[in-house]
């Protein structure tokens, strides 16, 4: 696997990272600009598209697509994770899988894959909804 390159840290893309700071659930592209535009900072919308597509390229924001479609994105922690969503209020909450790892690991190499990746995504309603 190789590296990508370093990107140049851009005004716009620093506030996209600043927004999403201030955020603990995946949030839209749209609601990520709604909240840079808040903060009083001038960035388009496709700006901020390309912004976190970088980021997601780079490791530094999770993406997920809800039921409805909708890309999201979230400034997780840099450690192998998967995700709860929950359906409704779209809380969501990191946790770890041995489980499937161990999964993961024994099905590729049962079918000869190597150097594989996987993200998973579980989406119910949390106990609040």
């Amino acid at each position: 696997m190789t590296e990508a390159p370093l990107r140049r840290q851009t005004r716009q893309r620093t506030a996209v990272a600043e927004a999403l700071d201030s955020q603990e659930q995946f949030r839209s592209a749209q609601e990520i600009h709604d909240v840079v535009r808040h903060r009083g900072d001038s960035v388009g919308l496709t700006t901020v598209y390309r912004a976190l597509q970088a980021m997601a390229e780079d490791g530094q924001v999770d993406v997920i697509v809800r039921d409805d479609g909708e890309a999201v994105y979230r400034q997780c922690s840099p450690s192998h994770h998967h995700h709860l969503v929950c359906r409704s209020c779209h809380t969501t909450i990191e946790i770890e899988a041995p489980s499937v790892e161990t999964w993961a690991t024994r099905i590729s190499a049962e079918h000869g894959f190597r150097d594989v990746a996987h993200t998973i995504e579980v989406f119910g309603l949390c106990t609040k909804c």
